[in-house]
């Protein structure tokens, strides 16, 4: 007890040794200090850009380097979350976080904003094959005007660079035969080209349904046995389109139930009704789990993948999912989505053939899983919806 202040004031006056280590240490704070900035302004920048302007989130890969950064922002995020006030700023916060994360790891995101830049579904090696045609294809005609006779400025400057590297003059006797040889050359390239396109094409198809194989057999199987809907057929009218979905949707209707409705009410009169519901981050914490990691998202961008890497906005999502449900309000943002109308017979116009699909935000998502899991959890919901369907 006597000799523990001399011991404190030598260890305070001892001159401090710098280990090797100690560089690794002070890189990694500065590295974290980077990526904390980086945080900042990702989340700064998402509060003031518009939904329809975030850019759009790339599927990055599972691997090591990537979940470690995904693991050192997490703790970084419970300040701006303890902080956030409803769920759509909690939404925003998730998203900054997310484009903070594919900007520290260099993945490429796209600037154009989610409503204008609308991915093709046509694969990037085929674009390009498909544009080495054309030119080749513009290439041919205008080789076989200049050897028709046609000696237009656009044109000749064209051959000329067609025989641009090569021995062959436009003035010699025999031109015609040189045209004749590199328009056939092209017209191979171009068979060419196209049998790979076909060869890439089996080979990504025999890809994708090998993996969904594995993954989905029952989806296998129902999408070898059902028609293929070729989309380039006729259109439907974009005006009959509208007035048939917007009388099923924005125009209030006035429904007269039928008597049977009053026998379902009588006979659930004696069911147990069902205890409030208390939404724990373990529910939410559950839920992430048993959704797919990139399906694809509502207008807010945001993939299930952000929600189960940042898992310390599971306990705020299970505060703010329970003040929704005790005030039984939600934003619009969450129940707002962009229709797509995908054909069920092959060629028609009539808009009432068409199935309408709309993704709404993955945190809706979230909830809709919890809730539906408690009802089935019900002792008396199987019966609530056999005597439902009965009537």
């Amino acid at each position: 007890m006597v000799e523990q202040p001399a011991n404190v004031d030598a260890a305070v006056n001892t001159p401090v040794v710098v280990d090797s280590n100690d560089d690794g240490t002070v890189a990694q704070e500065l590295e974290l200090e980077h990526m904390r900035s980086i945080l900042e302004e990702a989340i700064v920048e998402t509060r003031s850009t518009p939904l329809e302007n975030r850019p759009r989130l790339p599927r990055i890969a599972l691997s090591k380097r990537n979940r470690a950064v995904v693991r050192a922002l997490n703790p970084m995020l419970v300040t701006y979350l303890e902080a956030s006030r409803d769920l759509c700023e909690t939404d925003s916060i998730l998203f900054g976080a997310a484009l903070a994360v594919c900007r520290i790891i260099g993945a490429k995101v796209s600037t154009a904003g989610r409503a204008t830049g609308h991915s093709s579904a046509i694969p990037a090696w085929r674009r390009r094959i498909e544009e080495r045609i054309a030119k080749a294809r513009a290439l041919i005609g205008r080789l076989i005007c200049f050897r028709s006779g046609n000696n237009r400025p656009r044109i000749v400057r064209t051959v000329r660079m067609a025989f641009a590297g090569t021995n062959v003059s436009l003035s010699q006797p025999d031109i015609t035969q040189k045209l004749t040889e590199r328009i056939d050359d092209l017209k191979q390239r171009i068979a060419a080209w196209g049998k790979r396109i076909r060869r890439y094409t089996e080979r990504s198809t025999r890809f994708n349904r090998n993996r969904l194989f594995q993954s989905d057999q029952k989806r296998l199987y129902e999408s070898l046995e059902r028609l293929m809907v070729s989309g380039t057929g006729p259109a439907p009218n974009q005006a009959d389109t509208v007035a048939f979905w917007r009388g099923l949707w924005s125009e209030p209707v006035n429904h007269s139930e039928g008597p049977w409705t009053e026998d379902v009410a009588s006979q659930c009169a004696g069911i147990t009704p069902m205890e409030p519901v208390i939404i724990t981050p373990d529910d939410v914490a559950e839920a992430v789990r048993r959704a797919p990691n990139w399906k694809s998202p509502g207008l807010d961008g945001l993939h299930h993948y952000w929600l189960k890497g940042f898992m310390v906005c599971h306990s705020v999502l299970a505060r703010q999912f329970q003040e929704a449900l005790n005030q039984k309000s939600l934003p619009s943002l969450f129940t707002t989505g962009i229709t797509h109308l995908v054909p069920k017979d092959q060629g028609t116009t009539d808009p009432s053939k068409y199935r309408p699909i709309t993704c709404l935000p993955t945190i809706y998502k979230t909830l809709t899983s919890i809730l539906s899991a408690r009802i089935t959890c019900h002792p008396d919901s199987n019966q609530v919806m056999s005597r439902a369907q009965n009537g």
